[in-house]
């Protein structure tokens, strides 16, 4: 695997309440007790040759279930790590088909030989914009204040 480039997707919908943002905890059992600043928008690596784009909506579809729909929002890329994240947002499709998620091979308990099944993500939700950014891992941040910064700027406020 050892790619160094990923891309996603942070899927919004707009409330009376305000806006909310989607995000997915990672599955696994290094994730299952963690939660603030744990959470990420839905991403994966990138194939050899594939579009950045292409690549955030493929993996977006593969970890929630959801088909995403243009237009698109460019956030710019972020550092994680040792990787490069670039990321796009959408708005919410007015119905949401239920979550699925694809699953991972695992060797669990490390060192163990016995390899266990886990799921990508194991849990989504919406958020508010506040609460989104303290469940968000750090360095994917800046991608919320590039949204909201995107919002401000087209709706003119």
């Amino acid at each position: 695997m050892g790619t160094k480039i990923s891309a996603g997707l942070l899927m919004y919908r707009e409330r009376e309440e305000g806006l909310e943002l989607y995000l997915a905890h990672p599955g696994g059992p290094f994730f299952r007790d963690k939660d603030d600043h744990h959470w990420t928008i839905p991403k994966g690596g990138v194939a050899e040759g594939e579009e950045l784009l292409t690549a955030a909506c493929r993996e977006f579809e593969e970890e929630t279930g959801i088909t995403a729909v243009p237009p698109y929002i460019p956030l710019g890329s972020v550092k994680q790590s040792a990787k490069t994240v670039h990321a796009w947002a959408f708005h919410a499709p007015e119905i949401l088909p239920p979550f699925v998620t694809s699953f991972f091979e695992l060797e669990y308990p490390p060192h163990s030989g016995k390899f266990a099944s886990f799921p990508e993500i194991d849990r989504v939700s919406f958020f508010s914009v506040e609460d989104a950014k303290m469940k968000i891992l750090e360095a994917q941040k800046p991608l919320i204040e590039r949204l909201l910064e995107y919002l401000r700027s087209s709706h003119g406020h």
